[in-house]
């Protein structure tokens, strides 16, 4: 696909060629991830965000983010990327096996109370 861009003068065509997407839709929000290339023959890396927003009139608008990631970054991008990535999950395991630990604790005096509720039946039953 080639873009013109309008603000240039009318000598200079901005191209950018479409060579791979991607759209990933989320909510209220779809991201787009486009591989394009230069003038130069050289890839890069094009997301986009798009979220959709409802005006009071009803009308709906979308506000869009961009991030151009040349490959050159590509490497240390994606390192920091998958760190981040990974941080949040482990953070999240870790998060649930807290909660799941002290549910557990809490039956377990639960049980324990039950138990004592039981015997001390028992007992004045006797």
């Amino acid at each position: 696909m080639v873009k013109e861009d309008k603000n240039k003068s009318n000598n200079y065509i901005k191209e950018q060629k479409e060579i791979y997407s991607k759209i990933l839709e989320s909510g209220n929000r779809r991201y787009f991830f486009d591989i394009k290339e230069t003038n130069l023959g050289d890839y890069f890396l094009s997301i986009t965000e798009s979220k959709k927003f409802f005006l009071k009139s009803g009308r709906q608008i979308f506000k869009k983010h961009k991030i151009f990631l040349y490959k050159d970054d590509f490497k240390d991008f994606k390192k920091i990327l998958c760190e981040m990535i990974d941080y949040v999950f482990k953070k999240k395991i870790k998060i649930k096996k807290n909660k799941e630990e002290k549910e557990k604790k809490k039956e377990t005096i639960k049980v324990k109370e039950i138990n004592k509720k039981k015997k001390k039946k028992l007992i004045k039953n006797k």
